[in-house]
């Protein structure tokens, strides 16, 4: 199943298509200066029945040396099959287009990297045939942004560094500069960058310090993962004043009853709670209907 950070890694690409022109000055890539970049289909499926996709597909134009097209596959881990899609990629769409092709892969560690970055060759060893060189962006070679008027110069480059370095000890200080730099940016431009950082964190520790930073120094954007936040608040307000009530009315909670309320994140279902703490007998009675519905 595809996760959220892999999400992340390549679909910042189809939100800011010219990012890649800034990425190119960092990986040491000479290019000529690129004025466009187009989001194309990812599926290159054949009439054959077997469906094969990359993850982004850009056609990208230069100033001087005409289009070409930018394949961004993200890469979570060493995978075998790539020996052969990858190059299968690269051909199919130079044989459809007949326009140069250019494969980047994002990575979150260093062995990964080092593996995608590694030639793919097809033929003979004394003499390959086809060599497919991936160029590979990850945290062994993206920039760490820690200063905020970075940052704020290219958000959609701050925004792949803070992914790439998703498992960086100095984390915490990348996420905090991005909270900072996003603070008095429109909210319809930052909201892309602050759900794909979400997405890119996937399930690491770090991924709560960037949902506290969104709660403190973001709380104004209404953003899917802001309002998110808010709904986990107002969970958590409830249920404190669901035990609260109990409490104050001499009536024991069991621990059952407070594990099952404090693990409660349905707001509407903690209102019915919090409205029948005040006149039941027995911290269990709350529940009514769900209590039996759960044995």
């Amino acid at each position: 199943m595809v996760s959220a950070p892999h999400e992340a890694m390549h679909r910042i690409f189809q939100e800011c298509p010219g990012l890649f022109s800034r990425l190119s000055d960092v990986l040491g890539l000479e290019l000529p200066p690129l004025t466009s970049a187009e989001p194309l289909t990812v599926d290159l499926t054949e009439t054959e029945p077997l469906e094969r996709r990359v993850d982004t597909l850009l056609r990208i134009e230069t100033r001087n040396d005409g289009p070409f097209l930018l394949i961004v596959e993200a890469q979570g881990k060493k995978d075998p099959g790539k020996t052969a899609s990858w190059p299968y990629y690269v051909t199919y769409l130079n044989n459809k287009y007949r326009l140069p092709v250019l494969l980047l892969v994002i990575c979150q560690d260093h062995a990964t990297a080092a593996w995608a970055a590694r030639p793919l060759t097809i033929g003979l060893p004394q003499w390959p045939t086809v060599t497919t060189r991936p160029l590979v962006a990850g945290p062994h070679n993206m920039p760490v942004i820690t200063n905020v008027a970075e940052a704020r110069k290219d958000l959609a480059l701050a925004t792949l560094s803070a992914i790439t370095h998703a498992d960086n000890p100095d984390v915490d200080a990348i996420l905090k500069t991005m909270s900072v730099a996003l603070r008095d940016t429109p909210e319809s431009i930052a909201e892309p960058f602050v759900e794909l950082i979400a997405q890119g964190l996937g399930n690491r520790p770090a991924a709560q310090q960037w949902r506290n930073l969104v709660a403190v120094d973001l709380s104004f954007y209404t953003s899917p993962l802001s309002e998110e936040i808010r709904d986990e608040g107002r969970a958590q307000g409830r249920a404190e004043s669901v035990l609260l009530i109990l409490g104050a009315r001499g009536i024991d909670v069991s621990d059952a009853t407070r594990d099952k309320v404090t693990a409660c994140d349905d707001p509407e279902l903690l209102r019915r709670w919090l409205v029948r703490a005040a006149f039941v007998t027995g911290s269990e009675e709350i529940f009514g209907e769900e209590t039996v519905a759960d044995r």
